[in-house]
């Protein structure tokens, strides 16, 4: 364990050192994230800093050579999200394009390198199995975290953050499974963002671009993953609420356009981030708000694995809850829909038409 934390440093020092290097060829190659109605920052930044962290996870990697079943699809899967999140940020491909190369990539994962979730124990005894369904359940959760960081992507420092808050959740929950390879996989990526996060944070010298959150999407969505294979209820939840932030976004914002008629994949600006900023909120403090609700998440999945069955059903409620109450607070969904606040005002409205 020593081992693996000293040569994580190497991933850190590497991001360090690589990020300025793309920072200032982005700038020669004119391969920047140009200011629009969407977007909050004013100046044209140098992107493809995915290239950076994928570079330094790679250095670590090759130090650390860990092994695993599952290693040379992840590892091929995860080059080919780096290629197509390069060829993205310089030619803007077709959203379906890209959901096509991201099913290959979990169709990959999934019938070559054998990751699947194939059942969970039911808490009163018994077993639910998945059967034909459990490749797809895994096809699907792969696509659909891969394209949750991607969505959360819209600040400086966000998804990285994020992505490090979620991967630290990981690497504990693994160490204290004793899972070497999930601990080994997921520190030398956290490294990695946090040399990268020196640099783009706000105000951001660099984005990392559809290449960094695709490519932390993916790795994500397959780590969280395998340290979660086969086990109960209450435990298969525990990567969902990990990944509470973007997951939560993504959902509300395919409810949110399903709700005003428009595609699913089609962009819109009333994202969390947007909203925070909207409501009030500095560049800066809605960043660390999110941070905040992503270590609430993950102080969540860590109580969650430890509670029993009823008491996890109490945490889920009150998550369900909290995460309403945002929503209606916001106006994330349309301004109509506000159940809490609707509730109370029907509510006083009629204490009063009593009197």
């Amino acid at each position: 364990m020593i081992q693996i934390a000293i040569l994580s440093m190497t991933s850190l020092i590497a991001a360090l050192i690589v990020t300025p290097i793309v920072i200032k060829y982005s700038k020669k190659l004119h391969i920047t994230d140009k200011p629009n109605a969407r977007k909050v920052h004013q100046e044209p930044i140098p992107t493809l800093g995915g290239i950076a962290i994928a570079i330094s996870f790679i250095i670590g990697l090759l130090v650390l050579q860990p092994t695993s079943d599952f290693h040379a699809a992840i590892i091929i899967g995860a080059g080919v999200i780096l290629i197509l999140g390069i060829f993205d940020d310089i030619y803007d491909l077709p959203a379906k394009f890209k959901f096509f190369v991201q099913f290959l990539v979990a169709c990959l994962v999934v019938f070559w390198g054998g990751l699947q979730v194939e059942f969970i124990n039911l808490p009163f005894g018994g077993e639910l199995e998945f059967g034909l369904f459990s490749e797809v359940f895994t096809i699907l959760w792969i696509v659909g975290i891969t394209n949750a960081i991607n969505l959360i992507d819209g600040l400086d420092g966000l998804a990285a953050g994020v992505s490090g808050i979620a991967l630290l959740t990981i690497t504990g929950m693994a160490m204290l499974m004793g899972d070497v390879y999930v601990t080994t996989m997921a520190m030398i990526l956290l490294f990695s963002i946090l040399g990268f996060l020196r640099y783009n944070f706000h105000p951001a010298k660099i984005f990392m671009g559809d290449t960094g959150a695709l490519f932390l999407g993916f790795m994500i969505s397959v780590l969280s993953l395998l340290g979660f294979k086969n086990v109960t209820v209450v435990s298969f939840l525990i990567p969902i609420f990990i990944l509470g932030v973007p997951i939560s976004d993504t959902l509300i914002a395919m409810i949110r356009r399903k709700v005003n008629n428009r595609p699913v994949s089609s962009p819109d600006s009333a994202h969390l981030h947007h909203r925070l900023i909207q409501f009030g909120f500095s560049h800066k403090q809605t960043v660390l708000f999110i941070y905040l609700l992503s270590t609430l998440f993950s102080v969540t999945a860590i109580l969650f694995s430890m509670t029993t069955l009823w008491g996890s059903m109490l945490i889920l409620c009150i998550v369900l809850f909290a995460i309403t109450m945002l929503v209606d607070a916001l106006e994330m969904i349309t301004s109509e829909f506000k159940p809490f606040t609707n509730l109370f005002k029907r509510t006083s409205d009629h204490r009063h038409s009593k009197k």
